[in-house]
């Protein structure tokens, strides 16, 4: 381990030692070039801070924690490595909680109250969730991900879910499929939402109303997919299916292979996420990208700043999505 401390790399890098732990904290309040000069001299000189002596400086834990959905949803661990590694880069600690719940929320809330971690990020939440309105009632500072809650003021870090929506049902509209079915996207979950809402918004600008039947409102997982997948297809199916998120979409696949339906021969399927599998070209999934990248590395920024200075203004972040298109819609162009 280097025995350079801190105020030696100061030296070195031209600044301030309170640059330097500036620097070391991730925080937003350092010049880009500060923060260059500083980083090129502990990679230099191999200065690796410490991470317990930190803490006792700064009274923080140098913990932060991350809120994560079930692993149904292949999308979580998908966010959860993203996340992780800006976290690891800060040179900060991290705590994964599950939301079922169950014993691991409870075990958020404990570190929480206990004051274990700095801040917290929240991939998924309602506004019932426990852990949730524990650290607004506590002001712990709080980021959302992938999650946008009006009746609260927090940073929040978004996909544009509405136009992300509203570009599957185009594209649909384009291709004359308008004989169509919507799955997942509840009132209890903000992304489903606001993906479900973009998508029947272009149809009824179009004159087109799509039934109650055919928009079910479903959990996100596989076998909801595959429950409303039978369903919708039972009886005079839809010519092209959009669905809430990528796991949805598998079960409806699954559901139409059941039936006997080809994809896309007979049915189009879209889903939304892009997570890894839905380039697999056994499934080939037409579907919307959000950049993860882009969004934990803000996230992250944002409640670094926020830890730093809780009245610091709070910025609320739509990034724009892009179409996939992939074979389960016959890889055609817009």
């Amino acid at each position: 381990m280097s025995m350079l401390t801190g105020r030696e790399i100061a030296r070195l890098a031209g600044v301030s030692q309170a640059t330097v732990s500036r620097v070391v904290q991730g925080s937003t309040r350092v010049s880009e070039e500060n923060r260059r000069r500083v980083e090129e001299a502990m990679a230099k000189y191999g200065y690796v801070p410490n991470a317990q002596a930190r803490a006792m400086r700064t009274q923080r834990s140098g913990t932060i924690g991350v809120i994560v959905g079930e692993f149904t949803n292949p999308w979580y661990p998908v966010m959860m490595y993203a996340l992780a590694r800006e976290i690891n880069h800060a040179d900060l600690r991290i705590n994964f909680w599950v939301s079922d719940g169950g014993n691991s929320e409870q075990a958020a809330i404990e570190a929480i109250r206990s004051k274990q971690i700095d801040g917290l990020i929240f991939t998924t939440a309602t506004r019932e969730s426990p852990a949730l309105r524990t650290a607004l009632e506590l002001g712990l500072p709080v980021v959302l991900v992938n999650r946008s809650l009006e009746e609260i003021t927090s940073d929040q870090v978004v996909g544009d879910n509405t136009g992300g929506g509203a570009s599957i049902a185009t594209h649909f509209l384009t291709h004359g499929r308008t004989s169509v079915a919507v799955v997942g996207g509840g009132p209890w979950v903000s992304t489903g939402r606001e993906r479900r809402q973009g998508f029947l918004d272009v149809f009824a600008d179009a004159g087109i109303h799509i039934p109650p039947d055919r928009t079910p409102e479903t959990k996100f997982s596989h076998q909801a997919g595959l429950d409303a997948g039978r369903l919708l297809l039972a009886d005079d199916p839809p010519d092209a299916i959009f669905c809430a998120t990528d796991i949805i979409a598998f079960g409806v696949i699954d559901a139409a292979k059941e039936r006997g339906l080809r994809v896309p021969e007979d049915l189009w399927v879209a889903g939304y996420d892009d997570i890894p599998m839905s380039a697999w070209k056994v499934l080939d999934l037409t579907t919307v990208r959000q950049p993860i990248d882009e969004m934990a590395k803000l996230a992250l920024r944002n409640l670094l700043t926020r830890i730093d200075n809780p009245k610091a203004e709070v910025e609320q972040k739509r990034f724009p999505t892009e179409l996939v298109l992939r074979g389960s819609t016959g890889n055609t162009p817009m």
